[in-house]
């Protein structure tokens, strides 16, 4: 693995699924502890966006993405852009240079992805909501009830959404747990201080 700046292997690491909290935990241990956090959808939407685009893929078209795509060929298809953009991200981390371990998080950081750069499986966590858990911040969160894409069916589109998470989530859970990396479920019964004193235990954070 090439690791200029030893940044990949002190990496701490946040997988899991949309809506379980992993950008606050990882911001608030950041604060904590003075790591530097990396946040892979901010990454993602933009600069990882562009080098697709720079690569000649095809342009997104939400009508077929949304609507007429399956929630299984949504989540196959994610899964294949996760590959890729996994190697972008780790460009991002090794132009990274800090004097304490980077904590990295996002949804696109899959556990079959991370596994074999992690010298302990103590190194990653991987956070899913719970299915009432993930109603209340689809209820409750405007940036997870909303749905923005110009599409002829807005409601069908959300369910597909919404169906394709929760299958992303349960195979994010199922390599986790195959690969000896420890999965948090979120039900919401305690804060996002709770959470992230979790993850600091699990992590060795002082």
């Amino acid at each position: 693995m090439w690791d200029p700046t030893g940044s990949l292997g002190r990496a701490l690491w946040i997988g899991g699924a949309q809506w379980a909290g992993k950008s606050t935990v990882a911001r608030l241990l950041a604060i904590r502890h003075g790591l530097t956090a990396y946040h892979y959808d901010f990454h993602d939407a933009r600069a990882h966006n562009d080098r697709l685009i720079a690569r000649g893929g095809p342009a997104r078209d939400p009508e077929r993405l949304w609507v007429r795509s399956t929630p299984e060929e949504m989540a196959a298809a994610a899964r294949e852009v996760f590959a890729l953009r996994f190697e972008w991200a780790l460009d991002d981390l090794r132009a990274l240079v800090s004097g304490r371990p980077i904590i990295a998080e996002g949804w696109g950081l899959r556990p079959e992805f991370v596994a074999p750069l992690l010298d302990s499986p103590r190194r990653m966590v991987v956070m899913v909501p719970t299915e009432e858990f993930r109603q209340h911040q689809l209820s409750t969160l405007p940036r997870a009830a909303k749905f923005t894409p110009n599409v002829s069916d807005p409601v069908r589109a959300q369910r597909n959404r919404i169906a394709r998470d929760r299958l992303l989530a349960e195979d994010a859970v199922r390599r986790a747990r195959r690969l000896g990396i420890r999965v948090l479920e979120i039900d919401g019964s305690a804060d996002a201080e709770a959470v992230a004193d979790t993850v600091a235990g699990h992590f060795g954070l002082a």
